[in-house]
């Protein structure tokens, strides 16, 4: 197979590429017991005031506060118990002076009465079956009064559309009868593996045979991601094989990760697959480590994404670029991930010619935050990825970093962000400036 020249795109230029292609998924309705983690795909508005009436916050008696006001320890009053009403109930009568009507948390407020004075202030009496309260204090209006619409008044924006739901969203939900809920649907995502060394987890290892790790990191990326996920394996080094693999997992997923086979050698045949498919290929070539071969392409509205077979490599294509993909076609508000600044905990000498991620952990410490290289830095490398809850990320052109400059860090962890790669930390000048400052 001919070697084709592959010129390298700026990461930010390759995920834009990606962003102008991006059509929504749908939306569906589902149940408001199905609905966690799903994404809105409508505002979600006040059907009603909350409290729906005044009531009462506490287990206690409504009143008249004029009864009270001139109520003391030396001169206490006394009022006949009318009525009691538990939280769901509704007074029958209606508070006049000299009366007050014992009330549970939750309940409405009785006509008449215009406070609560709560249970442990009073002092209870019963005499001759008349039930009857002392009071030794001014209640002042409107006290210990819960009102109609305080917390949210009917008609109010509540959640917008291109927010995930939450436990508290879902609470939303049933306060305000929504029984159902619009939501984008999640993408089908086909994960097929490549390559005849591969075999299966349950498989005893061969020489010259590894156990395919790709597919299952992947799946794990995409499902938390919020896609379904069917996993292919294709074991033969065969164009033919590998086009029918490919052609035949299309018409069942709407998009399509496959794992190696992406390259220039000799049995990476899937840019002849692209070609004989048809497909628009957006890029083939970025200019990143790790992962440069990294190859994304659109055929009939499916998505083809070809990551490369290095674990570490095809993490973080799966973050970068599969992401979005997945996010913003839910009408995500914030699709790509969260962006941080950090420190170096110790020197990283090697120079980037490219872009280059690194896996990391990201900890929190008094004066800021500090990041620390996971593990062995190689695309190949499995053991960084335990560790790792960040990539930092170091602008190519540089010739290696000091343990206390001041780097830029995306997670896949947190609210996400809606753009990270205009970041100034990102781009070679602040990296030059950065390295100056500690000379």
């Amino acid at each position: 197979m001919p070697i084709t020249k592959r010129t390298p795109l700026p990461v930010a230029e390759a995920v834009n590429k990606i962003m102008s292609h991006i059509q929504p998924w749908g939306i569906e309705k589902v149940s408001i017991t199905e609905c966690d983690h799903r994404i809105l795909a409508e505002d979600l508005t006040a059907t009603h005031d909350v409290p729906p009436f005044n009531r009462s916050p506490y287990d206690g008696f409504a009143i008249r506060s004029d009864d009270t006001k001139h109520a003391s320890l030396d001169h206490p009053i006394t009022l006949n118990v009318v009525e009691t009403i538990g939280a769901g109930q509704v007074a029958t009568l209606e508070v006049k002076s000299g009366t007050t009507v014992r009330i549970m948390t939750g309940a409405q407020i009785p006509d008449g009465a215009d406070a609560v004075i709560m249970l442990e202030l009073v002092k209870e009496l019963v005499n001759d079956n008349k039930n009857q309260i002392i009071i030794k204090r001014t209640v002042q209006k409107d006290e210990n009064i819960s009102f109609q619409g305080e917390d949210t008044q009917n008609g109010t924006l509540l959640v917008k559309a291109g927010t995930k739901i939450t436990p508290g969203i879902v609470a939303i939900l049933a306060t305000f009868g929504y029984h159902t809920v619009s939501v984008y649907k999640r993408p089908v995502v086909g994960i097929l593996s490549t390559g005849t060394e591969l075999l299966d987890v349950n498989e005893e290892l061969k020489p010259g045979k590894i156990r395919n790790s790709n597919a299952y990191m992947c799946a794990a990326q995409v499902r938390a991601m919020g896609a379904e996920v069917k996993l292919y394996q294709h074991r033969e080094d065969n164009f033919d094989s590998l086009y029918k693999s490919i052609k035949a997992a299309l018409q069942e997923t709407d998009i399509l990760i496959t794992t190696g086979g992406v390259s220039v050698g000799d049995y990476d045949f899937l840019p002849e697959v692209y070609k004989k498919l048809g497909a628009d290929v957006l890029f083939n070539k970025i200019a990143m480590r790790p992962g440069s071969v990294t190859t994304v392409a659109v055929y009939e509205d499916k998505w083809l994404f070809g990551l490369s077979g290095n674990p570490s490599a095809c993490f973080v294509g799966a973050e970068l670029f599969v992401r979005p993909v997945i996010l913003k076609g839910m009408n995500l508000l914030k699709p790509h991930c969260t962006v941080r600044n950090a420190k170096l905990s110790s020197d990283f000498p090697k120079p980037n010619p490219f872009t280059r991620f690194v896996r990391a952990v990201l900890s929190e410490v008094d004066d800021g935050n500090v990041v620390t290289p996971a593990g062995l830095d190689k695309s190949s490398s499995v053991s960084s990825l335990v560790e790792a809850n960040c990539l930092i990320v170091l602008p190519g052109g540089t010739r290696g970093w000091e343990k206390g400059s001041e780097v830029g860090v995306i997670t896949w962890h947190g609210e996400g962000s809606e753009w990270p790669w205009d970041h100034p930390l990102f781009s070679k000048s602040s990296a030059i400036r950065t390295v100056e400052k500690q000379h």
